[in-house]
């Protein structure tokens, strides 16, 4: 009951934060993350113990999946030069930069500990990402780098924290060892693909609405469990399965059970989302209470080198791929890469400012063995770059978006028009195959983009309105579909729409 109690508690406080946060136009994880070490450090504060597995399948598997069913595949491929340097150099860079700066401050920590501290806090968190970036205005390209980087940045991290963390306890290192652990990655890969055939399959025998959102939770939480007890990337596997998912329920999932799914489902996110941020800043009493007052010290000193040396390496990878973008744009032109957008000061340095860490962060730190070398030291290192980004970087990212006069653009607007000029193309030929007093009522409703619906004449007027909008929508719905597969639009642009699409269809059942 004390737990329940702390739990209403926290979301009420969470809620009211976040409220503040927004009045004031900040992102609330980082006002969240500094009430919960606030609160921790109350002498009858509240306390709870991070348990790594639990923390990712609870406050991860969901997250990742609402983010990864969102993503554009098109987008990905079009920007895949920023997203794969982030993605593999940013990371590797990273992991590198800090092992060396704790190796030189520590020599007695082995060289495997320290790699595995490195890969521990070099990937952003896609959750932070997501939280943050939905609050700003930027133009879309920036946001598509971002969110693709955090969604799939930690492969990378994690395929080398098992190899470091298996050194680390003994194990020996081969190349075998490391090339079963990238196949691994490709495993996760196919058999999120496939699992989103399969159940997708399942799930949509089912009807009844209450139903059908628990299959979609229980789901996304047994494919993470499953992933982790067989030795695949759960988040490799989530992220597969999302985007698969997103590709092949368009058409399958009746607007009856989407609408309230989506509602359902941005609601339990946002609650996961200021859970998982307050309890990160209640961590801070476990992780210093364990130590001694010198040994605090000193790892607090080496907790702030390494959060300054995470900060500076991506701002200095960053601008080094911005120069190197527009050398290779100027010389040899644009070609492939940088294609047909040669990145700008303005985005470089926003994309470079924004490398939250997060949850993700926090439970590879706290699920390495009791055994490990420097356990100690890690998490402190890992606790102090989730709160140091969350807070200094999350606080300032505005203030540098406005100084910068970064807006955004219209990309998404531009292809939302395009989209709905074509689906009235379709309506158009549908009435004009229709000669009845019906089709006709129904031409100024479907000439344009609309939700309102003529309710007047005789009920068996109002049958065949519906009937010709069901028909009318049901093509607009395979058009729409056709061109996000076909990539004329991103599915930023096409969801926006599905959802209008839902709305009539609900009105005419």
């Amino acid at each position: 009951m004390e737990v329940f109690k702390w739990l209403l508690v926290l979301l009420v406080g969470a809620v009211a934060l976040t409220a503040f946060a927004r009045s004031l136009k900040l992102p609330y994880p980082s006002l969240l993350a500094l009430g919960g070490a606030a609160l921790a450090l109350l002498s009858n504060g509240a306390e709870f113990t991070l348990h790594p597995e639990l923390a990712l399948a609870l406050f991860v598997a969901p997250v990742l999946l609402d983010a990864a069913f969102d993503t554009s595949l098109r987008d990905l491929r079009h920007y895949w030069a920023p997203v794969l340097a982030l993605v593999v150099i940013a990371v590797g860079i990273t992991t590198a930069a800090v092992a060396w700066l704790v190796h030189s401050l520590v020599p007695g920590m082995p060289w495997a500990a320290a790699i595995a501290l490195g890969a521990i806090v070099a990937p952003p968190d896609a959750a932070a990402a997501s939280a943050i970036l939905r609050q700003l205005r930027l133009p879309h390209r920036v946001v598509v780098i971002l969110e693709g980087e955090s969604l799939l940045n930690d492969a990378t991290a994690l395929l080398i924290y098992r190899l470091a963390v298996s050194a680390a306890m003994g194990s020996t290192f081969s190349p075998g060892v490391a090339a079963w652990q990238a196949l691994a990655m490709l495993g996760s890969v196919a058999v999120g693909f496939v699992m989103a055939h399969i159940y997708i399959r399942i799930v949509q025998r089912v009807t009844d609405v209450p139903s059908a959102i628990v299959m979609q939770f229980a789901g996304a939480f047994g494919l993470w469990i499953l992933a982790d007890e067989v030795g695949l990337s759960a988040i490799v596997t989530i992220v597969a399965f999302a985007i698969t998912a997103a590709r092949i329920t368009a058409e399958l999932t009746p607007a009856s059970l989407r609408i309230p799914s989506y509602a359902v489902w941005e609601t339990a996110v946002f609650v996961l989302n200021v859970l998982a941020f307050v309890i990160i800043g209640l961590q801070v009493r476990p992780v210093l209470g364990s130590l001694e007052p010198d040994e605090r010290a000193q790892y607090l000193e080496i907790a702030g080198l390494v959060l300054a040396t995470v900060v500076v390496v991506r701002i200095a990878w960053v601008f080094t791929y911005n120069r190197a973008a527009v050398l290779k744009a100027k010389l040899f032109g644009a070609g492939s890469w940088p294609g047909d957008y040669v990145p700008t000061i303005a985005g470089s340095t926003i994309v470079s400012w924004c490398g939250m860490r997060g949850i993700v962060t926090l439970a590879t730190a706290f699920a390495l063995p009791s055994g490990f070398p420097y356990r100690d030291l890690i998490l402190l290192c890992a606790f102090g770059v989730v709160a140091g980004t969350l807070v200094f970087q999350g606080l300032t990212l505005r203030p540098l978006i406005l100084l910068l006069g970064l807006k955004p653009d219209d990309t998404i607007d531009k292809e939302i028009r395009s989209a709905q000029a074509e689906l009235a193309r379709v309506a158009a030929a549908i009435i004009d195959e229709d000669a009845s007093d019906a089709a006709q009522t129904l031409r100024a409703e479907f000439a344009m983009p609309s939700d309102e619906q003529i309710a007047d004449g005789s009920e068996t007027e109002h049958a065949a309105r519906n009937r010709l909008r069901a028909r009318i929508i049901a093509a607009q719905r395979h058009a729409l579909v056709r061109m996000r597969d076909t990539g004329v639009i991103s599915d930023d642009a096409f969801h926006p729409i599905e959802e209008r699409l839902d709305r009539v269809e609900i009105n005419v059942r």
